[in-house]
């Protein structure tokens, strides 16, 4: 019988409970929406659980990449370093802010921006820089952190990193200030959703007043008096009930990522004879979120990573490229003259890597059937 009529394996499926789905109910039922009750009992629970001191909820990681920027001070004729690697939304949320993205290349083990990289890239006009925690993995911050001038801001783009960490310290806490997704293809998800970490209040305040108009407390008024507007906002808010789905999953974060690592390792250790496939790396002294299993096919290899994909498709098997090189896209090719060979890693990222399906879905006969197609792929099935 072939592997496809056992059921299609998801690249990702979010791993929803009862109690997720009374949560919800119990928002509905309210009646109050948006930006409640429950999405400050997010908040607070989201700060505590990555050690900063504030969280700020918002509608997409996107929106708290614009609101992060701004915090930080990003403008025109600002330039900001992304890694060439990476959802083209860390570029384009540098452009939300009229400044000009800078892409740096990555380093070909861990698929995360290159420090050397970042240090030859800086100029009198570099703001910020964004390190992305790809699939999970923290970008080497203290490498980062040795090569950038003072006054620099870290912008962590952690938009797979929800419970990851870095030598001990949580994603979200290792920069200035930190963006969080919660898409679906997250070990938690609000369906789209968003949060943004700080120590600094001033910066929690501003993103908060953005993401809502600019709507902000006049010093000493009244309770029952309107807000008024200091600044132009945007309306970047997130639903309760969205809120209320995340806050319902946050306790068994630990349990995700604690599963996603078992499986992880046992892929690693399954895949390990296929000589053409290049494994995701698991560095000492980090947790790794394992948001995806991102694998390399090598350049000589007897499979493309094209017709991999095609053959698992094949097989009732989901998967996709890991993420796409921002220079390999037509809009920044237009309007940044970006080539490939300036940016060779993510170049042969761009058309060699492929993420497997690991989630908190998924059986163990799921991962099996995955393992199993692997190996079949040069013989055809």
């Amino acid at each position: 019988m072939h592997n496809a009529a056992r059921g299609r394996i998801q690249i990702s499926e979010p791993a929803l409970d009862a109690d997720a789905f009374e949560a919800v109910r119990r928002v509905l039922e309210s009646g109050w929406l948006v930006q409640g009750p429950q999405t400050e009992a997010f908040e607070k629970a989201f700060a505590l659980r990555h050690c900063t001191k504030r969280a700020v909820a918002v509608s997409s990681c996107t929106a708290a990449l614009h609101l992060a920027l701004l915090a930080v001070g990003v403008g025109p004729g600002d330039e900001v370093l992304v890694p060439a690697f990476t959802w083209v939304a860390t570029a384009n949320a540098v452009r939300y802010c009229n400044a000009q993205p800078v892409l740096v290349d990555v380093l070909p083990d861990t698929y995360n921006i290159d420090p050397a990289a970042v240090a030859a890239a800086l100029t009198p006009r570099t703001r910020a820089v964004i390190p992305v925690h790809l699939f999970g993995l923290c970008a080497d911050m203290d490498a980062l952190r040795a090569g950038l001038p003072e006054g620099t801001a870290i912008v962590e783009d952690a938009a797979c990193a929800a419970g990851a960490a870095y030598r001990g310290r949580s994603a979200g806490s290792l920069g200035d200030i930190g963006c969080f997704s919660f898409h679906p293809r997250k070990s938690i998800t609000t369906g789209e959703g968003g949060m943004v970490t700080t120590d600094s209040d001033e910066r929690a305040s501003l993103v908060a007043s953005l993401r809502n108009h600019g709507l902000e407390r006049a010093p000493g008024a009244s309770a029952a008096g309107l807000d008024s507007v200091y600044r132009v906002g945007f309306n970047y808010r997130m639903t309760d009930f969205q809120a209320a789905l995340g806050l319902a999953q946050l306790p068994r974060l630990d349990d995700f990522l604690a599963e996603r690592e078992r499986w992880a390792a046992w892929y690693r250790r399954e895949l390990s004879d296929l000589q053409w496939l290049g494994l995701p790396a698991a560095p000492a002294g980090h947790r790794h979120a394992w948001q995806s299993f991102v694998c390399v096919v090598a350049d000589n290899s007897p499979v493309s990573r094209d017709a991999l994909i095609d053959y698992l498709e094949s097989r009732g098997i989901g998967t996709r490229p890991g993420t796409h090189a921002v220079s390999e896209l037509p809009a920044y090719r237009t309007l940044s003259g970006c080539r490939s060979a300036d940016y060779p890693v993510a170049a042969r990222l761009h058309r060699n890597s492929i993420a497997l399906p690991l989630h908190n879905r998924m059986t163990p006969a799921d991962f099996e059937r995955v393992v199993e197609a692997m190996h079949e792929t040069l013989r055809g099935g």
